[in-house]
């Protein structure tokens, strides 16, 4: 026999112990537990509904569900996830993540939890700060959805600052450096080492750069779409990084006929074909191309530098010509707002005149320099 009401009920089952039992949202709910004593049951079922009615109750099959199950999930209903991003979770989640935190119930995830967690890592020196940051960041970010999903009260990321990187300054190349580089690289990279540093695309853009987009009429490239290259080789062409990255360019005039000679020599074939493919019609892997700029950099004595500092010396070249704030985003492609990219239409006088200004600077330094001009006998 048990008491009942309109919202819980207690009763007694065959064993003498007693289970609560009650209704949220039209579903029956039974305690996680049985109790000794119906007083027991009755006081449980009080403090549920209080917790209810504060906003504090939590679904007891959540104490069910683990982070590592609830992780899979949180991925499984996010397809509008880019490749890479997806692999980059994947792999977050896989090595430094679940390992440590995967079987342990949502509910049982404490701060003290995250805490412990995240200063293991940092004490173990691997991975590195940046990924540690990375790594809670989406933990962070798991949780809050769980916190939406009402599977917890709050979330126990609370660390200031944890989700902060904190890189290192990168390297800037010199204009001297960038033609140093140049030199001596394998042949068909070198315009990838002029467009990095001077016109500041991202390798994906690079890679997925067609004939088609480079307009030496206009000293322009227009920039649409980006390769992404997967850990097992796939190619996955798709937009830009941001809104943003869809964007015209401005060409440094004396980069026209560097281009030029690679469209002649090393592009491939039609109006679509890439500028800097690799076999078979793929573009150039990743891998291949940090191989020449690793043999390139021993050569002539530098170290550190990575093929994305061609990017960031780009940024920093651009703007020692005086480009404002808001230029620098529109040609690098670097916001993500409506608002930005209407500017970006707005300031295609402006970029011309980031290009002559580094046009300037590129021809100060080849008048000081041997004279090598491009090889045009293919």
């Amino acid at each position: 026999m048990g008491s009942r009401s309109s919202w819980g009920s207690v009763r007694k089952l065959p064993s003498g112990r007693y289970q609560a039992r009650y209704c949220v949202e039209g579903q029956l709910v039974a305690a996680p537990t049985t109790f000794r004593t119906k007083r027991d049951a009755e006081v449980y079922l009080s403090t549920v509904r209080a917790d209810i009615e504060r906003g504090h109750w939590v679904d007891p099959a959540a104490r069910q569900v683990s982070l590592g199950e609830y992780a899979t999930r949180w991925l499984d209903l996010r397809p509008g996830l880019r490749p890479r991003t997806l692999e980059l979770y994947e792999s977050e989640l896989r090595l430094h993540i679940l390992p440590a935190l995967g079987d342990l119930e949502l509910t049982k995830i404490t701060p003290t939890t995250v805490r412990e967690w995240h200063a293991g890592m940092l004490r173990a020196g691997t991975p590195g700060r940046s990924t540690v940051a990375k790594c809670y960041r989406l933990l962070r970010a798991i949780l809050n959805t769980a916190v939406a999903d009402e599977l917890i009260l709050r979330n126990p990321c609370v660390i200031n600052g944890a989700g902060t990187e904190s890189a290192p300054e990168r390297p800037i190349a010199s204009i001297p450096q960038v033609f140093d580089i140049a030199e001596v690289i394998e042949p068909r990279f070198r315009a990838m080492v002029l467009i990095g540093a001077f016109v500041g695309l991202r390798l994906g853009e690079m890679l997925a750069l067609t004939r088609g987009r480079v307009d030496l009429d206009s000293g322009a490239i227009r920039v649409v779409e980006q390769y992404q290259e997967l850990k097992d080789g796939t190619w996955v062409l798709g937009p830009p990084k941001s809104a943003a990255g869809v964007r015209r360019v401005a060409i440094p005039e004396l980069l026209v006929p560097e281009l030029a000679v690679h469209l002649d020599r090393f592009a491939a074939a039609g109006r679509d074909g890439l500028l800097f493919p690799g076999t078979h019609g793929q573009p150039v892997r990743r891998a291949a191309w940090y191989r020449a700029w690793g043999r390139a950099l021993a050569t002539i004595g530098i170290e550190g530098m990575k093929p994305h500092d061609l990017r960031h010396t780009g940024n920093t070249l651009a703007a020692m010509t005086g480009a404002s704030t808001k230029e620098l985003m529109a040609r690098f492609g670097q916001s993500t707002s409506r608002a930005a990219l209407i500017y970006q239409h707005a300031t295609r006088d402006r970029d011309q005149q980031i290009a002559d200004g580094l046009n300037g600077m590129i021809d100060a330094h080849l008048k000081q320099r041997p004279a090598r001009r491009p090889d045009v006998s293919g």
